[in-house]
């Protein structure tokens, strides 16, 4: 089985317009949806292997919170810093595991999981898409559409 886990980054704060991008921090609400969702996916079965994550600060502090939830760690990685589609699926292609969650932003997030779940999908924040495959492999993915999906939303 193969159990591919895609979350957009909980909402971010822009109160500092002269914080870098990289360095926005979660707001209330995104230290609020994020452990909810996480419980949802929690209770539905869903708990991943491996959480890999953007290193930028919202998508670890969301990720931190998954990992708590799902008691995994956290690798992560700056290439999924506003990463293209095909980054993120090779991320979690390239981690080993059968079950992989990715923590990253927008556009990128939006259109895997549309690409994936074959129909346009909008990834607001804290959004979680899983897909599964299970007869798969990662060769799989992306080429066979999945068995199972589901989008959790705060």
């Amino acid at each position: 089985m193969i159990q591919l886990v895609l979350a957009r980054h909980a909402k971010s704060d822009w109160a500092d317009e002269g914080l870098d991008d990289h360095d926005r921090p979660l707001n209330d609400r995104g230290r609020r949806d994020a452990p909810a969702v996480a419980r949802a996916v929690l209770r539905a079965g869903v708990r991943p292997e491996v959480l890999l994550s953007s290193t930028a600060l919202r998508a670890r502090e969301t990720a931190a919170v998954f990992a708590r939830t799902f008691d995994a760690e956290v690798t992560e990685q700056s290439e999924l810093y506003l990463a293209e589609p095909d980054r993120l699926l090779a991320a979690a292609r390239a981690a080993g595991n059968d079950e992989v969650m990715v923590v990253a932003h927008d556009p990128g997030m939006s259109a895997l999981v549309s690409r994936l779940a074959d129909r346009d999908v909008r990834m607001v924040t804290c959004a979680v898409a899983v897909f599964t495959w299970h007869d798969g492999t990662w060769d799989d993915v992306d080429a066979v559409a999945p068995d199972e999906y589901a989008l959790f939303t705060p």
